[in-house]
């Protein structure tokens, strides 16, 4: 004898949705690269992005294993036709469900990332995101090539130079007639959409980015500190993005007198 107990809709809900998480299919990062580049194949511009005439166009292009000092991850191309930059996503483990990937987005210093330039914290904090990703087994680094906060390279070294004459780095950006922070998170947002990202926790102790990334549908489910220790040559920088720019950062002010 079989009984039945109906289920409370809650319940079923649940059961509904367990169903379709089990048969579901997700797409494999090859699945993507193959039917964008079936897209790009088939667009009358090609690979020629910048001539495209839609709102914003994302496209996954290739994908490779990427072994590093900090762990094995997968390393993802994307092309835009907004702003023809070369933004990529290192990748560990896999997307899933897409819900509450722990991710970085960091903006590219050249002089910090691969210099080991002292003046700011850009380098620590790449390395260290890698470091926290690997050892969660699951997560992104999206590489956004908005170098000096998108005022580039050359820009950012003639704002260097205004820093050496006391400006700090909001007011050196403004000297050289752009806003104190000209990134833009719109193609971030839709290259995680595009890995099938729903909701991250996001390495950062910004505010604006928190809130601007939300504003292009990625929701951010939890802010994850991310600060290092200051020194002696990047306190000034670090005050600054406390006092200036809103950071959330809990920074040793007595540093400058040691």
């Amino acid at each position: 004898m079989f009984f039945h107990f109906p289920l409370s809709p809650y319940l079923r809900n649940i059961s509904l949705r367990i169903v379709y998480l089990f048969c579901m299919k997700i797409p494999e990062i090859e699945e993507i690269i193959a039917q964008d580049m079936n897209d790009l194949r088939a667009c009358p511009k090609g690979l020629k992005c910048a001539e495209c005439a839609a709102d914003v166009c994302v496209k996954l292009v290739s994908v490779a294993e990427f072994p590093s000092q900090y762990g094995t991850f997968r390393i993802i191309g994307f092309v835009n036709n907004k702003d023809g930059k070369d933004h990529i996503v290192i990748l560990k483990g896999e997307v899933g469900d897409g819900r509450d990937v722990l991710t970085r987005i960091h903006s590219a210093c050249l002089t910090g990332d691969s210099l080991g330039s002292l003046r700011c914290d850009c380098g620590p904090q790449l390395h260290h995101a890698l470091q926290l990703i690997e050892k969660e087994g699951r997560g992104i680094v999206l590489y956004h090539q908005e170098e000096g906060r998108g005022i580039g390279l050359v820009n950012k070294l003639r704002a260097y130079a205004l820093q050496d004459k006391g400006y700090d780095t909001w007011e050196a950006n403004v000297a050289l007639g752009f806003g104190a922070d000209e990134r833009n998170y719109q193609i971030p947002a839709e290259m995680l959409r595009k890995l099938g990202v729903v909701s991250v926790r996001l390495l950062t102790n910004n505010p604006d980015k928190v809130e601007s990334i939300e504003k292009y549908g990625i929701k951010v489910s939890e802010r994850v500190q991310h600060e290092l220790p200051p020194h002696e040559h990047d306190h000034l920088y670090m005050a600054t993005k406390k006092e200036r720019f809103g950071h959330l950062l809990h920074l040793d002010h007595n540093i400058a007198a040691k």
